[in-house]
Protein backbone atom coordinates (compact mmCIF):
# COMPACT_ATOMS: atom_id res chain seq x y z
CA UNK A 1 0.00 0.00 0.00
CA UNK A 2 0.95 3.64 -0.43
CA UNK A 3 0.27 5.26 2.94
CA UNK A 4 0.92 9.02 2.93
CA UNK A 5 1.73 10.68 6.25
CA UNK A 6 0.49 14.27 6.30
CA UNK A 7 3.00 16.05 8.52
CA UNK A 8 5.00 19.29 8.49
CA UNK A 9 8.30 17.57 9.35
CA UNK A 10 9.63 14.07 8.68
CA UNK A 11 12.03 14.42 11.63
CA UNK A 12 9.27 14.51 14.26
CA UNK A 13 9.26 11.37 16.41
CA UNK A 14 5.65 10.41 15.67
CA UNK A 15 6.04 10.99 11.93
CA UNK A 16 9.29 9.04 11.79
CA UNK A 17 7.86 6.12 13.78
CA UNK A 18 4.79 5.85 11.55
CA UNK A 19 6.97 5.89 8.43
CA UNK A 20 9.28 3.28 9.96
CA UNK A 21 6.40 1.01 10.99
CA UNK A 22 4.76 1.22 7.57
CA UNK A 23 7.98 0.45 5.71
CA UNK A 24 8.76 -2.47 8.03
CA UNK A 25 5.44 -3.97 6.94
CA UNK A 26 6.26 -3.54 3.25
CA UNK A 27 4.36 -0.32 2.51
CA UNK A 28 5.44 2.92 0.88
CA UNK A 29 5.12 5.79 3.33
CA UNK A 30 5.98 9.21 1.89
CA UNK A 31 5.83 12.18 4.28
CA UNK A 32 3.79 14.98 2.71
CA UNK A 33 3.92 18.55 4.02
CA UNK A 34 0.20 19.31 3.80
CA UNK A 35 0.77 23.08 3.80
CA UNK A 36 2.70 22.71 0.54
CA UNK A 37 -0.11 20.78 -1.11
CA UNK A 38 -2.50 22.56 -3.43
CA UNK A 39 -5.81 21.32 -4.69
CA UNK A 40 -7.57 21.15 -8.02
CA UNK A 41 -11.24 21.37 -7.08
CA UNK A 42 -12.90 20.17 -10.29
CA UNK A 43 -16.15 18.25 -10.70
CA UNK A 44 -15.55 14.50 -10.99
CA UNK A 45 -11.75 14.97 -11.08
CA UNK A 46 -10.51 16.27 -7.70
CA UNK A 47 -6.73 16.31 -7.37
CA UNK A 48 -4.08 16.98 -4.75
CA UNK A 49 -0.81 18.39 -6.10
CA UNK A 50 2.53 18.30 -4.29
CA UNK A 51 5.86 19.51 -5.62
CA UNK A 52 4.25 19.92 -9.07
CA UNK A 53 3.12 16.29 -9.13
CA UNK A 54 -0.34 14.79 -8.73
CA UNK A 55 -0.77 12.53 -5.69
CA UNK A 56 -2.99 10.06 -7.50
CA UNK A 57 -1.95 6.65 -6.15
CA UNK A 58 -2.42 7.08 -2.41
CA UNK A 59 -4.32 4.26 -0.71
CA UNK A 60 -4.52 5.83 2.75
CA UNK A 61 -3.49 8.97 4.60
CA UNK A 62 -2.46 9.42 8.23
CA UNK A 63 -3.25 13.05 9.13
CA UNK A 64 -0.83 14.63 11.62
CA UNK A 65 -2.42 18.07 11.47
CA UNK A 66 -1.09 20.76 13.81
CA UNK A 67 -3.68 22.71 15.80
CA UNK A 68 -2.66 26.02 14.22
CA UNK A 69 -3.13 24.58 10.73
CA UNK A 70 -6.47 22.83 11.25
CA UNK A 71 -8.39 24.74 8.57
CA UNK A 72 -6.02 24.10 5.69
CA UNK A 73 -4.92 20.68 6.94
CA UNK A 74 -8.47 19.35 7.09
CA UNK A 75 -9.16 20.82 3.64
CA UNK A 76 -6.32 18.67 2.28
CA UNK A 77 -7.65 15.58 4.08
CA UNK A 78 -11.14 16.31 2.71
CA UNK A 79 -9.73 16.53 -0.82
CA UNK A 80 -8.15 13.09 -0.41
CA UNK A 81 -11.51 11.81 0.79
CA UNK A 82 -13.15 13.17 -2.37
CA UNK A 83 -10.56 11.20 -4.37
CA UNK A 84 -11.57 7.98 -2.58
CA UNK A 85 -8.44 7.77 -0.39
CA UNK A 86 -8.95 6.20 3.03
CA UNK A 87 -8.20 8.58 5.94
CA UNK A 88 -7.28 7.14 9.33
CA UNK A 89 -9.09 10.11 10.86
CA UNK A 90 -11.64 11.89 8.70
CA UNK A 91 -11.56 15.64 8.13
CA UNK A 92 -14.86 16.35 9.90
CA UNK A 93 -13.78 14.31 12.94
CA UNK A 94 -10.51 16.24 13.20
CA UNK A 95 -12.35 19.56 12.98
CA UNK A 96 -14.87 18.40 15.57
CA UNK A 97 -12.18 17.35 18.05
CA UNK A 98 -10.34 20.67 17.68
CA UNK A 99 -13.41 22.62 18.79
CA UNK A 100 -13.27 22.18 22.58
CA UNK A 101 -16.76 23.51 23.22
CA UNK A 102 -18.35 21.40 20.49
CA UNK A 103 -16.46 18.34 21.74
CA UNK A 104 -17.71 18.78 25.29
CA UNK A 105 -21.28 19.31 24.11
CA UNK A 106 -21.19 16.09 22.05
CA UNK A 107 -19.60 14.10 24.88
CA UNK A 108 -22.20 15.44 27.33
CA UNK A 109 -25.01 14.42 24.99
CA UNK A 110 -23.68 10.86 25.04
CA UNK A 111 -23.55 10.84 28.85
CA UNK A 112 -19.76 10.58 29.01
CA UNK A 113 -18.23 11.82 32.27
CA UNK A 114 -16.95 15.41 32.18
CA UNK A 115 -15.80 18.02 34.69
CA UNK A 116 -18.55 20.52 35.50
CA UNK A 117 -18.06 23.12 32.76
CA UNK A 118 -19.51 26.56 32.08
CA UNK A 119 -19.28 28.79 29.03
CA UNK A 120 -20.44 32.37 28.58
CA UNK A 121 -19.93 35.32 26.27
CA UNK A 122 -20.56 38.17 28.67
CA UNK A 123 -18.57 39.13 31.79
CA UNK A 124 -21.62 40.70 33.42
CA UNK A 125 -22.43 37.57 35.43
CA UNK A 126 -18.99 36.25 36.37
CA UNK A 127 -20.20 35.38 39.87
CA UNK A 128 -22.90 33.11 38.43
CA UNK A 129 -20.36 31.50 36.11
CA UNK A 130 -17.99 30.75 38.99
CA UNK A 131 -20.83 29.52 41.19
CA UNK A 132 -21.95 27.11 38.45
CA UNK A 133 -18.69 25.13 38.64
CA UNK A 134 -18.65 25.07 42.43
CA UNK A 135 -16.43 28.09 43.08
CA UNK A 136 -12.66 28.26 43.46
CA UNK A 137 -10.35 26.55 43.02
CA UNK A 138 -11.34 26.32 39.38
CA UNK A 139 -9.70 26.19 35.95
CA UNK A 140 -10.06 28.76 33.18
CA UNK A 141 -9.19 27.53 29.67
CA UNK A 142 -8.78 29.26 26.36
CA UNK A 143 -10.85 27.48 23.71
CA UNK A 144 -7.94 27.78 21.26
CA UNK A 145 -5.22 26.66 23.70
CA UNK A 146 -3.18 23.47 23.17
CA UNK A 147 -0.58 21.48 25.12
CA UNK A 148 -1.49 23.17 28.39
CA UNK A 149 -1.08 26.70 27.01
CA UNK A 150 -3.88 29.05 28.05
CA UNK A 151 -4.91 26.96 31.07
CA UNK A 152 -5.00 28.83 34.39
CA UNK A 153 -5.70 27.46 37.88
CA UNK A 154 -7.48 30.07 39.99
CA UNK A 155 -7.18 29.45 43.73
CA UNK A 156 -9.76 32.06 44.83
CA UNK A 157 -12.95 33.52 43.43
CA UNK A 158 -11.31 36.96 43.20
CA UNK A 159 -8.43 35.51 41.16
CA UNK A 160 -10.94 33.75 38.90
CA UNK A 161 -12.86 36.99 38.34
CA UNK A 162 -9.64 38.79 37.37
CA UNK A 163 -8.53 36.07 34.94
CA UNK A 164 -11.96 35.81 33.30
CA UNK A 165 -12.19 39.60 32.93
CA UNK A 166 -8.69 39.73 31.44
CA UNK A 167 -9.36 37.00 28.88
CA UNK A 168 -12.73 38.41 27.89
CA UNK A 169 -11.18 41.88 27.68
CA UNK A 170 -9.00 40.43 24.93
CA UNK A 171 -12.15 38.98 23.33
CA UNK A 172 -10.85 35.45 23.97
CA UNK A 173 -13.34 32.59 24.20
CA UNK A 174 -12.97 30.66 27.46
CA UNK A 175 -14.30 27.69 29.37
CA UNK A 176 -14.57 27.60 33.15
CA UNK A 177 -14.26 24.14 34.74
CA UNK A 178 -14.26 22.62 38.18
CA UNK A 179 -10.81 21.73 39.47
CA UNK A 180 -10.46 17.99 40.09
CA UNK A 181 -8.26 18.28 43.16
CA UNK A 182 -8.35 14.54 43.92
CA UNK A 183 -6.52 13.84 40.63
CA UNK A 184 -3.38 15.21 42.30
CA UNK A 185 -1.98 16.81 39.15
CA UNK A 186 -2.10 13.51 37.25
CA UNK A 187 -4.10 12.38 34.26
CA UNK A 188 -4.39 9.23 32.17
CA UNK A 189 -3.69 9.23 28.44
CA UNK A 190 -5.57 6.39 26.77
CA UNK A 191 -4.44 5.68 23.22
CA UNK A 192 -7.38 4.43 21.18
CA UNK A 193 -7.02 2.66 17.83
CA UNK A 194 -10.26 1.49 16.27
CA UNK A 195 -12.53 0.49 19.12
CA UNK A 196 -9.80 -0.52 21.58
CA UNK A 197 -7.48 1.15 24.07
CA UNK A 198 -4.14 -0.27 22.93
CA UNK A 199 -1.97 1.58 25.48
CA UNK A 200 -2.40 3.73 28.57
CA UNK A 201 -0.08 5.82 30.71
CA UNK A 202 -0.42 8.03 33.75
CA UNK A 203 1.15 11.46 33.41
CA UNK A 204 2.15 13.25 36.60
CA UNK A 205 2.76 16.98 36.63
CA UNK A 206 6.05 18.37 37.92
CA UNK A 207 6.15 19.60 41.51
CA UNK A 208 4.00 22.70 41.87
CA UNK A 209 2.46 22.19 38.39
CA UNK A 210 -1.18 21.12 38.04
CA UNK A 211 -0.80 20.47 34.30
CA UNK A 212 0.53 17.00 33.55
CA UNK A 213 1.95 17.65 30.06
CA UNK A 214 5.25 15.77 29.65
CA UNK A 215 6.90 18.62 27.75
CA UNK A 216 6.23 20.82 30.79
CA UNK A 217 8.37 18.61 32.99
CA UNK A 218 5.81 15.94 33.77
CA UNK A 219 6.63 12.26 33.97
CA UNK A 220 4.81 9.21 32.62
CA UNK A 221 4.46 5.57 33.53
CA UNK A 222 2.48 2.59 32.29
CA UNK A 223 -0.81 2.05 34.08
CA UNK A 224 -3.57 -0.52 34.16
CA UNK A 225 -6.88 1.22 33.62
CA UNK A 226 -10.26 0.14 34.93
CA UNK A 227 -13.04 -1.24 32.70
CA UNK A 228 -14.96 2.01 33.26
CA UNK A 229 -11.97 4.10 32.14
CA UNK A 230 -11.50 1.85 29.11
CA UNK A 231 -15.16 2.22 28.15
CA UNK A 232 -15.05 6.00 28.68
CA UNK A 233 -12.03 6.35 26.38
CA UNK A 234 -13.45 4.25 23.54
CA UNK A 235 -16.86 5.92 23.75
CA UNK A 236 -15.24 9.38 23.68
CA UNK A 237 -13.20 8.53 20.56
CA UNK A 238 -16.27 7.08 18.85
CA UNK A 239 -18.34 10.15 19.73
CA UNK A 240 -15.75 12.32 18.00
CA UNK A 241 -15.72 9.94 15.02
CA UNK A 242 -11.98 9.27 15.45
CA UNK A 243 -10.30 5.94 14.65
CA UNK A 244 -7.04 7.04 16.28
CA UNK A 245 -7.23 9.27 19.35
CA UNK A 246 -5.53 10.19 22.57
CA UNK A 247 -8.20 10.49 25.27
CA UNK A 248 -7.13 12.33 28.42
CA UNK A 249 -8.98 11.27 31.56
CA UNK A 250 -8.91 12.40 35.19
CA UNK A 251 -9.82 10.15 38.10
CA UNK A 252 -12.44 12.09 40.05
CA UNK A 253 -14.57 11.22 43.07
CA UNK A 254 -17.49 10.69 40.70
CA UNK A 255 -15.66 8.45 38.25
CA UNK A 256 -13.49 9.07 35.16
CA UNK A 257 -13.97 12.42 33.46
CA UNK A 258 -12.71 13.31 29.99
CA UNK A 259 -10.57 16.42 29.66
CA UNK A 260 -9.74 16.23 25.96
CA UNK A 261 -9.89 14.00 22.88
CA UNK A 262 -6.80 14.53 20.72
CA UNK A 263 -6.93 13.67 17.00
CA UNK A 264 -3.13 13.77 16.52
CA UNK A 265 -1.78 12.22 19.73
CA UNK A 266 1.99 12.03 20.09
CA UNK A 267 3.63 8.60 20.06
CA UNK A 268 6.90 9.26 21.88
CA UNK A 269 5.61 9.48 25.44
CA UNK A 270 3.19 6.54 25.19
CA UNK A 271 5.68 4.23 23.46
CA UNK A 272 8.44 5.08 25.94
CA UNK A 273 6.18 4.60 28.97
CA UNK A 274 4.48 1.39 27.86
CA UNK A 275 6.94 -0.28 25.50
CA UNK A 276 4.06 -0.89 23.08
CA UNK A 277 4.57 -0.51 19.31
CA UNK A 278 1.77 2.03 18.91
CA UNK A 279 2.86 3.03 15.40
CA UNK A 280 2.69 -0.60 14.31
CA UNK A 281 -0.84 -0.91 15.74
CA UNK A 282 -1.96 2.08 13.64
CA UNK A 283 -0.50 0.60 10.45
CA UNK A 284 -2.13 -2.75 11.28
CA UNK A 285 -5.48 -0.97 11.64
CA UNK A 286 -5.02 0.62 8.20
CA UNK A 287 -4.23 -2.77 6.64
CA UNK A 288 -7.47 -4.20 8.00
CA UNK A 289 -9.74 -1.27 7.22
CA UNK A 290 -8.46 0.76 4.28
CA UNK A 291 -10.51 0.53 1.12
CA UNK A 292 -11.23 2.96 -1.75
CA UNK A 293 -14.04 5.35 -0.92
CA UNK A 294 -14.42 4.05 2.63
CA UNK A 295 -15.04 7.44 4.19
CA UNK A 296 -18.01 7.52 6.51
CA UNK A 297 -18.29 9.77 9.51
CA UNK A 298 -19.63 7.81 12.48
CA UNK A 299 -20.68 10.70 14.69
CA UNK A 300 -23.45 13.26 14.59
CA UNK A 301 -22.99 16.97 15.11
Amino acid sequence: MNIAILSRRASLYSTNRLKEAAEQRGHEAPVIDYLRCYMDITSHKPKVMYQKKELSKVDAVIPRIGASNTFYGTAVVRQFEMMGTYPVNESVAISRSRDKLRSLQLLARKGIGLPVTAFAHSTKDIEGLIEKVGGAPLVVKLLEGTQGIGVVLCETNKAAESVIEAFRGLDAQILVQEFIKEAGGADIRCFVVGDKVIAAMMRQGAEGEFRSNIHRGGSAQKIKITPEERSTATRAAKTMGLNVAGVDILRSNHGPVVMEVNSSPGLEGIEAATGIDVAGKIIEFIEKNAAPGKTRDRAKG
